[in-house]
């Protein structure tokens, strides 16, 4: 058998590995770069309702602009005016399938488009979780 000192010698160091969070760009605000998500989209929503990889990437996109980063218009559900071509550069989905998945998100209701590029997005998803959680959105919906 080999003797172990030998064997260490002969191995070469490899690269470090570069951590998830190394990889990552600096956060220009100083913040952890977090956004809330109600424990009711992964009990719920995730299995009761057969989503697509890019539906729930473009649902999440609309999700954030709406309740997780600064928005004036957040008591009503409503996000700020959003390009779709920037969205499709920001989350690498070609424009088709990003108006595909809002189409499908329309359909079941998650979304509702106010006007070109600019969402009503539940804070709840649906609009039965949003009055068992008693979430109004200043009458936006009546």
């Amino acid at each position: 058998m080999d003797d172990l000192h030998s064997i260490l010698e002969d191995y070469r160091k490899q690269k470090r590995r570069i951590t998830s969070t190394e990889s990552l760009p600096p956060n220009k605000s100083g913040q952890d770069s977090t956004a809330e998500i109600p424990n009711l989209f992964f009990d719920k929503i995730l299995v009761e309702y057969k989503l697509s990889r890019i539906d729930i990437i473009v649902l999440m996109y609309l999700y954030r602009q709406v309740w997780c980063w600064p928005n004036l218009y957040r008591d009503y559900g409503i996000s700020q005016l959003l390009s779709h071509t920037e969205m499709s550069k920001r989350l690498k989905i070609s424009i088709e399938e990003i108006h595909s998945a809002i189409r499908k998100l329309e359909e079941l209701f998650f979304v509702e488009t106010v006007r070109s590029g600019q969402y009503f997005v539940r804070r709840f998803f649906t609009k039965e979780d949003d009055d068992f959680f008693e979430q109004s959105y200043s009458d936006f919906d009546n």
